[in-house]
């Protein structure tokens, strides 16, 4: 957003230099061309203004319910789920929220997160799956939730040690 941070800048900027400040990603000439195209819908049809509603996002070009989530999580506090490959594996691999689809899980997930803690729990799984819960070769060993793990494919049968975690500060005087 240093450079662009409006749907008017964006457009400015063009397909192409939209293309070059996000080149190291995946699809990334597919991601300037929705970036475009989502700069010209903002401006069209919401005043140049994310809306705020699951509904509106995924109609804009290249948002879908994953993304959605995340901006609503993120830019508007809404409590959602954004379910990637990672949360999805957890969900499942734990028996925390298991589902056929992203949105079983997410729904599940829902269910079962503290609205506490709602706001960051979608990082934090996504970098327990990246780095601890890995597809291929789980890392078992270091994992500090191993003891309510329902996985088949548990490469160790002892919990990771307990890891010392601060008591939660009081939120507010009980009425």
């Amino acid at each position: 957003f240093k450079v662009a941070d409006t749907p008017q800048k964006m457009l400015a900027l063009g397909e192409a230099k939209v293309g070059d400040y996000i080149r190291t990603i995946g699809l990334w000439r597919n991601k300037a061309k929705n970036v475009i195209a989502l700069s010209e819908a903002l401006i069209r049809d919401h005043g140049g203004e994310v809306p705020d509603d699951r509904d509106e996002l995924v109609k804009l070009p290249g948002v879908g319910r994953k993304t959605a989530n995340v901006v609503l999580n993120m830019a508007f506090g809404q409590h959602t789920m954004a379910v990637d490959t990672h949360i999805f594996r957890i969900g499942n691999r734990l028996g925390l929220a298991p589902g056929k689809t992203p949105e079983q899980v997410e729904q599940g997930l829902l269910r079962i997160i503290p609205d506490e803690y709602m706001r960051h729990a979608h990082h934090w799984l996504i970098l327990h799956g990246r780095y601890v819960c890995k597809a291929r070769k789980p890392d078992c060993p270091v994992c500090v939730i191993a003891d309510i793990c329902k996985a088949d494919e548990k490469t160790n049968d002892v919990p990771a040690p307990l890891v010392e975690i601060a008591p939660l500060e009081p939120v507010g005087e009980i009425q």
